[in-house]
C-alpha cells in the first residue's frame, strides 16, 4: 500500500476524524473508503467507463483517417461557407 499525504480544510479534517471515531476505525480507512466510493472503485478495481465506445462507428481505421474525415465533415466551416 502506498502512503500519501493530503491537506484538508480544518472542518473536513474534523468531520473525517469524527466519522473514524464513530466507526472506531482509522482515519485512513474512512478516507480510503470515501475516495474509492467517489472514484467508483470496488474490490474488483475501477468501474467501467459508461461513455466508452459511445461514438463507436464500427469502422476500424478512423484513427488513421482522422484528418481526412475531419476535412470532409468540416469542409464548409473550414472554407468559411458557414
Amino acid at each position: 500500500m502506498k502512503r500519501t499525504t493530503i491537506s484538508l480544510p480544518e472542518d473536513l479534517a474534523a468531520a473525517l476524524e469524527r466519522e473514524a471515531a464513530r466507526r472506531r476505525v482509522p482515519v485512513s480507512q474512512v478516507a480510503r473508503e470515501a475516495i474509492e466510493a467517489r472514484l467508483g472503485w470496488d474490490k474488483e478495481g475501477p468501474r467501467d467507463l459508461p461513455f466508452a465506445a459511445v461514438g463507436s462507428s464500427g469502422i476500424g481505421n478512423v484513427a488513421q483517417r482522422v484528418d481526412e474525415i475531419l476535412a470532409e465533415e468540416w469542409a464548409d466551416a473550414i472554407s468559411g461557407d458557414r
